[in-house]
């Protein structure tokens, strides 16, 4: 299984999502990654996503990757690899592309969720985990986003989190920049989830696909049209 959720995550309106994915956890042990929270208090987000996913049966620890070398230790990738469960935390868009990608320990993440464990990521950690990551393009405008290179296991993508409180004002840039990728919008406590070979929407918000002029919107257990499978095969990075 594998859940884009837009945001705010670890917090009342994602249990449809996070039920989900608990139960779809693999055995072995469960990760919270707080690489996109390392400049903004890790330890509260490892506190926090420990805390909410206690009512789902599930334990979680913290998979410390904050700065490059983490992502490249040969002892972090060994632990990773035999997780059965990993959330990628919200946080600064450009840092979670920038420590792991074509790190040891993302690659661990990946062939673990190949061979059946779960993963998610919520804001910042969902865009990572698309071709492309939007960051701030032009100070004083935050609306205007440039995208960078992201982790690809979602093809031809990009994540706008947060959708119907501010994700929707990034559309205008997105396009521009981006005219041949999926946009992908996604509101707060939201969720698009990969599941037997679909992706549907969960969550009480709505999940907007846009690619080019053409624009669909999904809401809690439909099937989503229009975006691509994930990658079966580690992206080259």
């Amino acid at each position: 299984m594998l859940a884009l959720v837009g945001g705010d995550e670890f917090n009342p309106g994602n249990e449809e999502q996070d039920r989900l994915l608990a139960g779809a956890a693999r055995a072995g042990p469960g990760f919270v990654v707080p690489t996109a929270a390392a400049r903004q208090g890790p330890e509260q987000a490892v506190a926090h996503a420990t805390a909410w996913f206690e009512q789902f049966g599930l334990a979680l620890q913290e998979l410390p990757v904050l700065k490059r070398a983490d992502a490249n230790s040969k002892e972090l990738a060994e632990t990773a690899r035999s997780g059965g469960f990993f959330y990628l935390v919200g946080g600064d868009p450009g840092l979670v592309a920038h420590v792991l990608a074509g790190s040891r320990v993302w690659a661990a993440i990946f062939e673990a969720w190949r061979d059946g464990a779960a993963l998610a990521g919520s804001s910042a950690g969902a865009m990572a985990l698309c071709t492309h990551t939007l960051i701030r393009a032009s100070w004083p405008n935050r609306f205007n986003r440039r995208p960078t290179a992201a982790l690809g296991l979602v093809p031809a993508t990009a994540v706008l989190p947060h959708y119907e409180t501010f994700g929707h004002r990034w559309v205008e840039s997105a396009r521009r920049e981006l005219p041949e990728v999926t946009l992908l919008g996604i509101d707060e406590r939201t969720a698009a989830v990969w599941s037997s070979d679909v992706w549907r929407a969960a969550g009480p918000g709505a999940v907007t696909v846009i690619k080019g002029s053409k624009t669909a919107t999904f809401s809690a257990g439909a099937t989503i049209a229009g975006l691509p499978s994930p990658t079966r095969m580690l992206p080259n990075q």
